[in-house]
């Protein structure tokens, strides 16, 4: 395995830089070099990663090597904010909603590297993100379920809270016959999850809400979480009491 580390620390050139992160991304192909995509978002200059903010889906579509670039300047933005410098979750937020997933999905790693740091600056932020727009509210639940930030019962229970909200938003919409709603959908099918395992005594009884909804959306959502491993693990019994 190549220590990326010290290869990129060792190279001074911005366009050797960017070559070398384009011919390791690991693209087109099923998986970004994410490995890489952390490190580089850490150590790489933001005079060189600042212009890659602006590549848009028009020009970089998605699953090309130039993607990747993206992908890091966007993690990037994370540890940007966790310096201080705030006004980075303007442009976050703007990415959410990038019809790119991985895009996407950077977006929800660098919520996850704010709250290993910040974890009120975070949520502070995101208080501000539940909305109208399903990708906002999903970028939200995908950065806040990762279980290393769930170890903290507090911390799970202030996401059970958000998920509670985003769900019931969720509910609201009159159309979800979209790729932006569908994308919601799927995340609250596996976050609520997460969240439950993490705190199981605050969780399971805001869950049991949702398995008493006559919405089919819901239903799918309910669904979809008891059949994680995880909520079986937790507690089987409690699991199949549900046939939903």
């Amino acid at each position: 395995m190549e220590n990326y580390h010290s290869i990129l620390a060792g190279i001074s050139d911005p366009e050797a830089i960017k070559d070398y992160l384009l011919a390791h991304s690991g693209l087109p192909g099923p998986r970004s070099n994410l490995e890489l995509a952390h490190i580089a978002a850490e150590i790489v200059p933001s005079s060189i990663y600042s212009p890659w903010l602006e590549l848009s889906p028009v020009e970089v579509p998605e699953n090309t090597p130039q993607v990747f670039l993206v992908i890091i300047a966007v993690m990037a933005l994370g540890k940007k904010i966790t310096r201080g410098e705030s006004e980075g979750f303007i442009c976050l937020r703007k990415f959410a909603t990038d019809p790119r997933w991985r895009v996407r999905e950077a977006v929800a790693m660098a919520l996850q590297y704010i709250g290993r740091k910040n974890w009120e600056l975070l949520l502070e932020e995101l208080n501000q993100w539940i909305g109208d727009d399903p990708l906002e509210m999903r970028a939200i639940a995908a950065g806040l379920c990762e279980p290393d930030l769930l170890l903290n019962k507090h911390h799970a229970h202030q996401v059970l809270d958000f998920l509670q909200k985003i769900t019931d938003r969720f509910i609201t919409i009159p159309d979800r016959n979209t790729d932006a709603v569908r994308t919601l959908r799927q995340g609250l099918g596996y976050c609520w999850s997460v969240a439950i395992v993490a705190d199981p005594a605050y969780g399971k009884p805001l869950f049991e809400t949702l398995t008493t909804s006559p919405d089919p959306d819901v239903k799918w959502i309910v669904r979809e979480n008891l059949k994680k491993n995880r909520m079986i693990k937790m507690d089987s019994k409690w699991v199949t009491n549900f046939q939903i």
